[in-house]
């Protein structure tokens, strides 16, 4: 009797698809991690963990995401300019209201993928937008109703 083989996805088995997700008054956190999950395909049968095999995933209306607690104003987000004393930093409420709100749910997506090579290509395949028009009409992308997976993922 032949021994059970495990299945392996190669690049020409795995289908990507489109999904839209309307972030407006969705928890960060909770968008964050099914973001990730979508991206890196976790959800799918044949997952290969040595392969893109996840969708790419469209996200509107980024800036009205929500926090909960008083993490909009504590939650505090660093780096360093590379020259002695140049740490930086500013709060979750600044990046919202600032120039690119975007950012506050690419870092938090970002920092749920593995690092390397397969973490950067994923996160190449994560297109977020602050307001709700994308240019992404044309790959049909289809709706993924985050809010309503579970009572809490809205506030």
């Amino acid at each position: 009797m032949p021994l059970p083989r495990t299945y392996v996805a190669t690049p020409k088995d795995i289908v990507k698809k489109w999904i839209l997700v309307d972030a407006e008054d969705v928890v960060l956190g909770r968008l964050a991690s099914i973001l990730a999950m979508r991206l890196r395909g976790k959800h799918k049968p044949d997952y290969t963990p040595n392969m893109d095999c996840g969708d790419h995933v469209i996200v509107i209306n980024a800036e009205k995401v929500k926090l909960t607690g008083n993490k909009r104003n504590q939650k505090t987000y660093y780096w360093h300019t590379g020259y002695p004393g140049g740490i930086k930093s500013r709060t979750a409420d600044k990046l919202l209201d600032g120039r690119f709100p975007e950012r506050v749910l690419s870092k938090a997506v970002e920092r749920m993928v593995p690092r390397g090579p397969l973490g950067r290509k994923v996160m190449s395949n994560l297109h977020i937008y602050a307001g709700a028009e994308h240019p992404h009409e044309a790959q049909q992308p289809e709706m993924l109703d985050v809010a309503g997976m579970n009572p809490k993922n809205k506030r």
